[in-house]
């Protein structure tokens, strides 16, 4: 990585978390609100009052996974330990870095995240999506947003999708070793990798995310070497639309029905662990495989500030600035998706 002198603004992109069960409702509606989350004809006349009720009958239907794991989401305090270490990685590797979060349903917002970037004074800006697949609905809704809120005259970069990157999938790698490590044998247990859903409707329209997960489940096992079987599975469906399946529910009800006694549950569409992760599958996908006969039920940690995550990520910062220098200053470079 080149040493410059410039002032490097990096914005790390979430989806955010409601941090108290009073914000779970207003979280929602801001989810809800989104055009690139809720899109029919004639959206903008009815998207509000669809945003208000489907939040509010679904901020009853989630706020127990929210109570159980400590009435608020921690993905901003995690999130802003990734800012931190990332910051103090790109300094020792000769940036002057500076780094900011950017959620894009609740606090931070990426107006505050704007608001910071300029009191930095930076000269230039790295944006930098913490979803290591391309979707419309993730990537996608933070780059619209930036767009509608930046008005500086910076230059800007764009990290695209990650899910090919060596230390990154080295980062799952070792998350999986660590907790295929905690059974009594290790090639016992089936590893089953959960990814949010999304709606098949944004597939059909060209979203690269399901061919994206599914490869990155195939650089995994090649990587790790693992023998044990595996699956995929995806979580966290909202509404009555058609989602990509299987679900988790149905994986662990087929694996109880083949008399698997033991799963590792790998969170692989995630970086760091929030209601999805801890709520969804550690408290109610733990009950329920318990109640299925499943006697082993194991889920690895999200990357959070894990050491070689990190370094993947100051990596990617420094790949966009090299990759980009050749531009005319000033010119924005956003995200595409690799097909």
């Amino acid at each position: 990585m080149a040493y410059t002198t410039r002032r490097i603004g990096v914005v790390l992109f979430q989806l955010g978390g409601p941090d108290s069960l009073e914000a779970i409702e207003p979280f929602l509606f801001n989810l809800f609100c989104d055009p690139d989350i809720i899109d029919f004809p004639f959206a903008r006349i009815g998207r509000k009052p669809l945003a208000k009720l489907i939040s509010s009958t679904r901020a009853r239907k989630v706020q127990h996974h929210y109570a159980t794991i400590g009435g608020g989401s921690p993905i901003r305090r995690f999130t802003e330990q990734q800012a931190r270490a990332l910051q103090r990685k790109l300094t020792e590797s000769g940036l002057n870095a500076r780094c900011f979060v950017a959620m894009r349903y609740w606090h931070p917002f990426t107006v505050e995240a704007i608001e910071q970037l300029r009191a930095a004074r930076c000269d230039e800006v790295v944006l930098l999506p913490l979803y290591p697949h391309y979707s419309s609905t993730t990537t996608g809704s933070s780059l619209n947003e930036w767009r509608r809120q930046f008005r500086e005259a910076l230059p800007v970069h764009s990290v695209e999708p990650f899910y090919r990157h060596e230390l990154y999938l080295q980062a799952l790698v070792e998350k999986i070793d660590e907790t295929l490590a905690r059974f009594a044998d290790p090639e016992r247990p089936e590893i089953v990798f959960s990814a949010h859903s999304v709606p098949v409707a944004v597939i059909e329209k060209g979203d690269p995310y399901q061919h994206q997960i599914e490869e990155t489940v195939e650089l995994l096992m090649q990587r790790g070497g693992w023998r044990n079987h595996h699956r995929l599975c995806y979580q966290s469906k909202v509404g009555a639309s058609k989602w990509l399946q299987p679900s988790l529910h149905t994986a662990l009800r087929e694996l109880a029905v083949q008399k698997n006694r033991e799963v590792c549950v790998v969170p692989v569409s995630f970086v760091s662990d929030h209601v999805e992760t801890l709520g969804e599958i550690d408290h109610e996908a733990r009950a329920e495989a318990a109640k299925l006969g499943i006697q082993r039920f194991e889920m690895t940690s999200g990357l959070n500030d894990s050491p070689t995550f990190i370094a993947a990520l100051a990596d990617l910062v420094g790949a966009a600035i090299d990759i980009d220098s050749g531009r005319e200053r000033g010119r924005e470079s956003f995200a595409v998706a690799a097909h």
